[in-house]
């Protein structure tokens, strides 16, 4: 293969303009499908696919496959991740693209269980594990092509575009939830409830055509080109680079326990404990989505600045403070504005500074043979361990305390203190490190480099106190 096929300054500058918005729609299509699916857990499938004459176990019995999807995400983390390593990041996003979005569309046509018995469940856990396959590389590879276009002094900014596609999604499923919700409640369970799954297609087709037109990334096109493609890249992650895949667990796990709190388990909780009205929820989760999809790149962009470490800390001390605030605030105002201004600061503050950096962060701890797979893998290691668990574990901590939120607050602030705070305290600042390194030594030896390898130009003589970039590098 020529090398001009294949060099870094063989990326037209024009790159991050098609990048963002495949970054974007990509997370975007996931986190829709995802938590279109954990809404319905909370106020669908519980009643009409989990029939029971306890609604705690019907809804207990629904966050298990919410939970099952997220156990076999790092299955699909491994497989998807390790073809991204071998074959290119491109292709497997377009894959992971077709496999998320068609299950949902499928999930739209699931009967119930009055129609075919056992049947329903079974259909809907099989379509569960198939999404969750190709959810488990989604956020990943485009946080790795996000960050391996960009530059070096603009990574946290344009890492932080997955972030945003993630409530971007959560947006537009809360919306679409919200109104659908708000139909009678037999027409809603009858008919309603499928309509924001069948609609998921057209998201599938924008976000095809967007990906179609991509170029695969400087970082993939130089290890290709000098031949030093992993040949077993999920081993590579294991005994080579443990250290970072520790970090990515520990920090992804707070992050997040805090994000399902807010936006999953929040909506069962206000609709079964508090008896609000069952558009409260989704309606509360449209307004801070909005929030934190606008927070996500500022906190990326000050990362930049700061380091990834410090708006991480900040990030999650930040949310381990506010855990019994937040839920002060909603059983003491139990209203759709308290419950909305609470999600906000939650969502917009403490998640997005958790949330934003990471695209940036995670990518940097990993070489570029083994990135994907290193930042799929252990993250959704992360997400099976608290996205799984964390909804069940409220839900019981919930019923435990006798409908009181307490339990639920102080396993908040655990998360946060005990397994967030710890790895990213003792994990490394990244910031500017060479995402061509092709070795451990390397990567870390290149940390604060800012070698800026879309045109394999040094670009550290740049000072954070310098005038603005030319127009040629504004991203």
């Amino acid at each position: 293969m020529a090398t001009s096929q294949h060099a870094p300054s063989a990326v037209p500058e024009t790159s991050m303009k098609r990048v963002i918005p495949a970054a974007l729609i990509g997370s975007a299509l996931e986190w829709y499908d995802f938590y279109l699916y954990a809404v319905a857990s909370a106020l669908v499938f519980n009643k009409i696919v989990f029939p029971a004459h306890d609604a705690f176990v019907g809804t207990l019995a629904a966050f298990s496959t919410l939970a099952l999807g997220y156990f076999v995400r790092p299955l699909g983390g491994a497989l998807f991740g390790s073809l991204g390593d071998r074959l290119g990041r491109r292709h497997v996003l377009v894959v992971t693209l077709l496999v998320m979005g068609g299950t949902t569309v499928l999930m739209a046509f699931l009967p119930t269980y009055e129609q075919v018995g056992i049947w329903s469940p079974v259909m809907l856990v099989v379509l569960r594990i198939v999404q969750g396959l190709g959810a488990g590389a989604e956020f990943g590879g485009s946080a790795v092509l996000s960050v391996e276009f960009a530059r070096p002094r603009r990574r946290g900014l344009h890492g932080a575009w997955p972030a945003s596609g993630v409530y971007l999604g959560l947006l537009l499923a809360s919306a679409a939830m919200g109104a659908v919700a708000s139909l009678p409640p037999n027409e809603f369970l009858a008919w309603g409830w499928r309509l924001p799954f069948a609609a998921s297609v057209l998201v599938i087709v924008l976000a095809l055509f967007i990906r179609l037109r991509l170029q695969e990334s400087p970082a993939f096109r130089e290890v290709d080109r000098k031949d030093e493609v992993a040949k077993a890249p999920v081993r590579e992650v294991l005994t080579q680079e443990r250290r970072g895949a520790l970090v990515l667990i520990g920090t992804q796990s707070a992050q997040t326990v805090m994000a399902y709190l807010f936006l999953t388990f929040i909506t069962s909780y206000v609709s079964d404990t508090l008896h609000m009205d069952g558009s409260a929820g989704p309606f509360a989760v449209t307004v801070a989505a909005l929030a934190a999809l606008v927070a996500m790149p500022l906190f990326g962009a000050l990362s930049d600045r700061f380091g990834r470490r410090p708006v991480l800390l900040f990030g999650t001390v930040f949310c381990a403070l506010y855990a019994f605030p937040f839920f002060w605030i909603i059983d003491t105002t139990r209203s759709r504005f308290g419950l909305t201004v609470a999600l906000v600061i939650g969502l917009g503050l403490g998640v997005a500074a958790m949330f934003g950096p990471q695209g940036a962060y995670f990518a940097e701890l990993f070489s570029a043979r083994v990135r994907m797979t290193g930042l799929t893998f252990s993250r959704e290691i992360g997400g099976a361990i608290a996205g799984g668990l964390t909804p069940i574990i409220a839900l019981t901590l919930v019923e435990w305390a006798g409908g009181r939120s307490w339990a639920v607050s102080l396993f908040a602030v655990l998360a946060c203190l005990v397994i967030g705070l710890p790895a990213v305290w003792f994990g490394p600042e990244t910031r500017g490190r060479s995402l061509l390194a092709s070795t451990r030594a390397d990567l870390e030896a290149s940390t604060g480099s800012f070698a800026d390898e879309r045109s394999a130009t040094p670009v550290n003589a740049v000072q954070p106190d310098e005038p603005a970039l030319r127009p040629h590098e504004r991203r």
